[in-house]
Order: structure tokens, then C-alpha cells, then sequence
């Protein structure tokens, strides 16, 4: 899982900062399993190509928050990014509490934010700075009513 989302994150000269933005991934069991989430693999024997993963929003119960969907550089534009997205949000929305899925994303993963589009969410116009990384980065907020 960290080679692959590590992999992405080169692409845009990017690395993995473990000991802060990127944390949830040494605990998959605990970040999202144990606090009402999934965690998504498409793999096969030998090798991860995709991830995707959801859990609870810390500040209100009716939101599930979606993180971590990466997908290797060889299956974008294939049929397997729709459906790891499809069955996350088929998941948030067969939750009984769940009524919004929200997000943010690096504002340079602009072909994402086409895919995003197509499933319905709606960038909004908030715009946040993070610096739990190695460098400051800018993310858009998304979100879909379910």
C-alpha cells in the first residue's frame, strides 16, 4: 500500500511523510476498521494496484469522509478506478447514518477531480492549506449528498 501510494506521490515530486500526513497508514486496523471504517485493496497476488478507503468524519456522525484513493499509474483511465470509487460509495451509502460524503483532494491531481465530477461530488470553493507533510500543499473540498 505505501509503495503504491508512495509511487503516485512521486509523480508529482512528491514523498511520503509517515511520521505525520501519512501515519494512517502503519495502523490500516486501527485508523479505519476499529473506528467504523474500510479500507479497500485491488491487488493480486503479488502486487497492489489500487486503494480506496472511508471513515467516520470526527466532527459530525452523518458524514463518512473518503480518503486514500490512489490507483496505479497502468489502470487509470480503466474500468477499475469507477470501481473502487462505485463500491465506496455504494458502502457510505448503505451505512444508516451516513447522509454526505466529503473529501478534500490535492488541487494537482486535476484529472481525479474530472473523475470526482462524474460520481457527483461537488467541489466547493474551499481551498486549505496543509502542512502535516514534508512541504505546505493546497487541497479542494469535496462533497456528495447521499
Amino acid at each position: 500500500i505505501i509503495e503504491l501510494i508512495s509511487s503516485v506521490y512521486t509523480e508529482y515530486g512528491e514523498k511520503m511523510c509517515l511520521e505525520k500526513s501519512d501515519k494512517d497508514l502503519l495502523d490500516i486496523a486501527n485508523y479505519y476498521f476499529n473506528k467504523g471504517g474500510m479500507f479497500w485493496v485491488l491487488a493480486d497476488a503479488n502486487t497492489i494496484f489500487g486503494t480506496h478507503a472511508a471513515h467516520l468524519s470526527y466532527g459530525d456522525p452523518c458524514v463518512c469522509t473518503f480518503r486514500r484513493l490512489y490507483l496505479d499509474a497502468s489502470l487509470r483511465g480503466t474500468d477499475w478506478g469507477r470501481q473502487l470509487m462505485q463500491v465506496t460509495i455504494d458502502w457510505a451509502r448503505n451505512q444508516p447514518d451516513f447522509r454526505r460524503i466529503e473529501f478534500w483532494s490535492d488541487t494537482r491531481f486535476e484529472r481525479a477531480h474530472h473523475f470526482f465530477a462524474k460520481f457527483g461530488f461537488e467541489r466547493t470553493s474551499d481551498i486549505r492549506t496543509v502542512t502535516d507533510g514534508y512541504e505546505p500543499y493546497q487541497e479542494y473540498f469535496f462533497r456528495l449528498e447521499i
